[in-house]
Order: C-alpha cells, then structure tokens, then sequence
C-alpha cells in the first residue's frame, strides 16, 4: 500500500500520464495527477506533495512557466521535467529556472524510480526538535536533509526569530559528522576586539591577559560543524582573515605561526539581505560567493500557517512542564488567533507568548484572552497586511501585573542603552542591530534622558 505524501504527474496526453502514474504506483508510491498547469497549481494549493513530475510541452500553461510558478509559491518543492530531445534548450532553461533534473523522452520506467529516489521529499523529518507541518518546512528540511550528505558550505538567510540555528543543527544531525561537535558563535554578541581571539584562538603571550594557548571556536569545530550566526556582524578586517581560511581550510591562531588544518563544515546565517549587505559594504563580496554555496532562506512563521499550532503545542508543553503545569492545552479560540497573528518576530515571539500563557492562564485549558495578542489579519499566505503588529499589552489592573511591565521596561532600556554603548553611540548602527527605526530610538532616549535614566 503506498504511504507518504504523493507524487504530482502533470501531463496533458492521457495516454502517457496514465502510464507515468501506473509506474509509479506499481512501484509502491502514491500519486496524483492534473492534465496541466492551472489544475496541477489548484492542487498544491490544496495538499502537499513530494515531487512534481510535468512534462514541457503542454497548454496553455507550459511546464516552464509551471516550474517558475512552482518556484515562486513552493520555494523548495522538487520538480522533474519531462522533455523531447528536440526540446534540450528548454530544458537547460529549466535547470536553471530551479528544476531539479529532467527525464528525456522516450525513458524507461526505472530512470524515472531513479528520478523518484534521488529528488522526492522524505516522507518524515524524523528528527524530534523539528516542526515541520506545513509543506513550505517540509521542502525546507527535505533541501536541508540533502545538503547534509554532503561538507558543502550553507548559508541561511531569513528574518529574525525564524529558526536559523535549528535548521543547522538538523544539517549538522543528519550530517556524516554528527558524531562531531557543533560549536555555534553569534559575530554579533562578542565585542570586535575579542571576536579574532575567539574565532581563531590565540597562543601564550599574544596580547596582555594570555596567559596560556586557547583553540579558537575553528579549532573546536574540528571534525564537526562550526555555526557563524550573523556574520554579517563581522568587522571588514576580520572578514579578510575569515576569507583566507574559507579558501585554504586552515587556520592561524593569534600570535602563532603555524597554521592548522580543518576539517569542518561551515554554516553561516544572517537575518539581512545579502546582496544589500555586500552593496553596502558591510560584507565583502569574495567572502559572500564563498559562504553562498548552497544558500537556504528559511520562511518567515506567517509564510507556514500549519506550523504555527503545532509549535504554539510544543512550546506549551515544555514551558508548563518547568512550571508544574503538565495539563495545559490550547483552547480553539487560542488556536484561531494564533493563526491570525502576523507573528513579525516569528518562532522566538510564538515561545515568549506561551510563556507568557503559561503564566496567565487561569486553568488548564489557554483561551484566546490568555495570549495577549493583538491580531492583525492576514490577507493570503505570506503577506501580512499593514498593522501594529506588537503584542498586545498585559492589563495592568494588579500590582503583580504592574511590576512584570515595569520589568519588562526596564530590561528594554537596558538592551536598548548597552547596544549603544556596544556600538560606541552611532545611532545608525544602534537601529540596525535593534531592528527598529531611528525616530523610535530618538523617543525612546529623548523619554529616558527626561526620566533622568541616561545621559545619552
């Protein structure tokens, strides 16, 4: 009996698509198929598959335009062409459209299995720290699970709070070096004076305060994977030497003289866009092409609605579990207004608001009230319409309450002041690390200077 999620057969001749699904389906996979385009692009919209296999020459929608529509609202989602001979330019135009490979016509039934095997998605993620129920993070992890058979170097780009750090964990799990260890450093928590000595390590005596040899996180990585979260943070400077060691895989401590091998797989994040960085000089452009090997941007939460329940499911259970709340669980009225909000800071705001409704919630069952959200509608998949997208404020009708605002005030002003000292007061790149706009610094500093909180 075939299991797991299907294979799409587009094909607009009856007579070849029946003998593309029955193949299949003798093989033991489930199938679906649509006589073209439009339909196959109506049926995605309503299930997930694990393949897409269309063939070229069809209309109105031909396969290429297919592909490219595929590519825009399944960003991951694996197609296979099929093609005439007489149609190999359009082939070479679809493998660089995003096709994974095409099958020229007439095959044989097993060149098509091998197509099957080698580019369908997995039928599971099985990896237990891995939400992966809508089709955008199925792809996502899929690509993910591919990329780690090889030591190929991966870039992951997405906004803040999309779960950059658990994609790499996954690569480095599924990887040939999970045995190894996977040692992560954020560029931009460590001050740039620090930041050589910790990449790269240093020997005795290379700077006052060294008082013994230290390994660098490089170092520490051997035979594993190193995590480089944002690196666009990276001082220019350093970036050269960073390049040296993507190019020669070794390494050089601080005050040292012989460099050290590596055998390691790097992966690099970055909440930017890329390309922008590199045009505005904050990332050099010959380390950027050396970290874009495999590049991988991970959708923001409101681009994968199905993921949003059952991740909301887990963070409850782990965060009432540690405060002896074993028996929450989320009312329909939560469950709905989870789905609503536009989540702008994505998995890592979806954990502090269960948190909070670990906190809140006056019996074991978290009603919609409970999450203090203020839900802007979402008008299709993956765009959010304009709104306040802050989470709405708890009622301060009690001291408690009152006392966990003021709380939560005061940790914002001391972020917002230490990341302005850290930054040696540049408003400029104050905004750009607190991801908030420059006349909502102003006002903020103009209210604590008036309260007597700072002399900025």
């Amino acid at each position: 009996m075939a299991q797991g999620l299907p294979i799409l057969v587009v094909e607009d001749d009856p007579n070849l698509r029946e003998a593309v699904c029955d193949t299949l389906e003798l093989a033991g996979q489930a199938v679906v198929s649509a006589p073209g385009g439009e339909e196959a692009l109506r049926l995605l919209s309503e299930q997930p598959v694990s393949l897409v296999v269309s063939d070229v020459r069809m209309m109105p929608m031909d396969g290429i335009t297919l592909l490219k529509e595929i590519r825009v609202r399944h960003v991951h989602l694996p197609v296979v062409l099929m093609t005439a001979y007489a149609d190999v330019d359009r082939a070479v135009e679809a493998m660089r459209s995003g096709a994974c490979d095409f099958l020229l016509k007439p095959f044989e039934p097993q060149a098509l299995l091998e197509h099957v095997a080698r580019y369908r998605l997995p039928e599971s993620m099985d990896d237990e720290r891995v939400i992966a129920s809508d089709p955008a993070s199925r792809n996502l992890f899929a690509l993910a699970a591919r990329v780690a058979q090889t030591d190929t170097t991966v870039l992951l780009t997405g906004e803040s709070g999309v779960g950059k750090e658990v994609v790499a964990r996954y690569i480095h799990n599924h990887s040939a070096r999970c045995d190894g260890p996977f040692v992560a450093i954020n560029c931009a928590a460590i001050p740039d004076s620090l930041l050589e000595a910790t990449l790269f390590g240093y020997e005795k005596g290379a700077f006052t305060g060294a008082q013994q040899a230290q390994a660098g996180k490089f170092e520490q990585a051997q035979n594993g994977t190193l995590l480089l979260d944002e690196v666009t943070e990276m001082p220019l400077a350093l970036q050269a030497k960073l390049l040296r060691v993507l190019q020669e895989r070794e390494v050089e401590r601080v005050g040292g003289k012989k460099p050290v091998a590596l055998d390691i797989r790097l992966i690099a994040t970055s909440n930017r866009d890329m390309a922008e960085a590199v045009a505005k000089g904050v990332l050099r452009e010959d380390v950027y092409y050396r970290l874009n090997v495999f590049p991988l941007l991970i959708p923001a939460l409101r681009q994968r609605l199905d993921d949003i329940v059952p991740l909301a499911r887990r963070f409850l259970a782990e965060h009432g579990a540690r405060s002896g709340r074993n028996g929450l669980h989320l009312a329909p009225s939560a469950e709905a207004l989870l789905r609503r909000y536009a989540w702008p800071g994505n998995v890592r705001e979806l954990e502090n608001v269960m948190q909070r409704a670990v906190i809140l919630a006056t019996g074991d069952s978290v009603e919609a009230e409970a999450l203090h959200l203020a839900a802007p509608p979402i008008a299709a998949r993956g765009r959010v319409e304009p709104a306040n997208n802050a989470a709405a404020p708890v009622p301060v009708d009690s001291p408690a309450e009152t006392s966990k605002t003021d709380s939560m005030r005061d940790l914002e002003r001391e972020h917002i002041l230490e990341t302005l000292a850290a930054v040696g007061g540049s408003r400029k790149l104050a905004v750009e690390r607190l991801g908030i706009p420059e006349r909502t610094l102003r006002h903020k500093l103009k209210q604590y200077r008036d309260a007597g909180l700072s002399n900025e």
